[in-house]
């Protein structure tokens, strides 16, 4: 049973420094589209890495796609190198990435977002111009729908602020 919110509070909760992409931060702007997974982008430093490992250590990570699925044991030294992580752990899959297509790096990536408070606390979250600009360079049909509804929010925000 996926419990992305309370995971997404750990990496909170073990100051894990990270900006929300994805289909969830899609819904955190009120997309309608279910997700199943938690993505995010953050800096693949050793310091930052054994962070998010201590923060999930508890919850069983493996490699999702391995084909063994391997338990998550990171050194700093096998921190060198990691562009990303693919991970299922007992409160769900959360992906982390070091670059974001259409965006860049995690500094371009931390730049286009705004801290928002969700329930469990404060994080940041791609902004929504960001957000849109990635769904459409990955251009996969449920990104496609993402754009869809996140144009359709922007739309009705600019409205409501007298923007046009």
């Amino acid at each position: 049973m996926s419990d992305l919110k309370a995971l997404l509070a750990r990496l909170v909760d073990g100051d894990v420094e990270f900006v929300l992409i994805g289909a969830y931060a899609s819904v955190v702007y009120g997309v309608t589209l279910v997700t199943h997974d938690v993505d995010i982008c953050c800096p693949f430093t050793s310091r930052n890495l054994l962070k998010l490992r201590n923060a999930i250590s508890d919850l069983r990570p493996v490699h999702r796609l391995t084909p063994k699925r391997l338990p998550l044991q990171l050194t700093r030294e096998q921190c060198r190198g990691l562009q990303n992580l693919y991970l299922e752990t007992d409160l769900g899959v959360l992906d982390c990435l070091s670059n974001v297509l259409g965006l860049g790096d995690y500094a371009a990536v931390k730049r286009q977002s705004v801290i928002t408070s969700l329930d469990f606390g404060e994080c940041r979250v791609l902004g929504l111009d960001a957000l849109i600009k990635a769904k459409a360079a990955m251009d996969r049909p449920r990104d496609r729908e993402a754009v869809v509804q996140l144009e359709a929010i922007r739309s009705r925000q600019r409205r409501s602020s007298g923007h046009n």
